[in-house]
Order: C-alpha cells, then sequence, then structure tokens
C-alpha cells in the first residue's frame, strides 16, 4: 500500500508572523524554496517556483489562506505528464510556542495515482521537504 502523506513538524526559534512572511511572500519563498518564486496569495491565485539548480518548475494553485496560521496549495504530482490532473495538497500549519513558531506541514494526495507512480512521487517530496525545510530553517536563522 502506498502512503498517501508526507509530514513534517518542526519548532522554529522565530515568530509565527516571520515564518508566515517566508512561506506566503515571493521573496520570503526565494530565499529557501527554490531559485524563484511568484505567488498571488488568495484562494485560486497563481504560485510559481523554479528550481535553477535542478532544472525543474512547478505551477500551484493556492487553496487556502488563513493568516498567520494556516496556508495551502495544490501542485502536480512529480513524474506525471504536465497536463495530468491529479494534484497533491500542501498545507503548513504554524503555532507560536515558547521557543517560537511550530509549523506542521502535510502533503497529501499521493494514492488517487498508480502505486507506482505515487510511490516515486512520495519519496522524492519527502526527500524534498527534508532539505527545503532545512534552507528554510537556515534562511530564517541567517536573517537574525
Amino acid at each position: 500500500m502506498v502512503r498517501d502523506r508526507i509530514e513534517r513538524e518542526l519548532v522554529l526559534r522565530h515568530p509565527v508572523e516571520r515564518v508566515w512572511a517566508a512561506l506566503t511572500t515571493a521573496e520570503g519563498l526565494s530565499r529557501w524554496f527554490g531559485s524563484v518564486a511568484e505567488i498571488d496569495l488568495r484562494p485560486g491565485g497563481r504560485a510559481y517556483f523554479r528550481w535553477d539548480d535542478l532544472g525543474q518548475e512547478s505551477v500551484a494553485t493556492v487553496a487556502v489562506v488563513e493568516p498567520p496560521h494556516r496556508f495551502a496549495f495544490r501542485w502536480g504530482i512529480m513524474f506525471l505528464p504536465e497536463d495530468d490532473a491529479s494534484r497533491t495538497l500542501v498545507e503548513f500549519t504554524l503555532a507560536p510556542v515558547p521557543e517560537g513558531t511550530r509549523l506542521r506541514l502535510v502533503e497529501s494526495g499521493f494514492a488517487q495515482v498508480s502505486d507506482e507512480a505515487a510511490r516515486a512521487a512520495h519519496e522524492a517530496n519527502s526527500h524534498g521537504w527534508d532539505a527545503e525545510l532545512a534552507e528554510l530553517g537556515a534562511h530564517l536563522d541567517a536573517a537574525v
């Protein structure tokens, strides 16, 4: 059985508003999530991400904007053709904690495609989120 979700949780030593800006602005996203980012921060808005070092790009649709605690978007499943309608939902939830901000990431929806495609995309995105979230933490720490 293919896992349908990727879940990560970490505590960042920064206030919720600062983490929110890193997740929801083009400037913030471009510093840790790809080389270039554009975002129309409203439900139904377009988000664009490009990773120059990987030669990859992705277009997403903003699904949820609840400042400064919840943000979500839908994007295509890796390794599927660009015109495939299957999408995963990537959700970020932020909560203040004494140490700063607890960030919870959940990406779901892999099980809607074949087991082989879901397995490959889940594995690639799992590794990708580990790297990207480490970059988020490093970006926020460096900007102090």
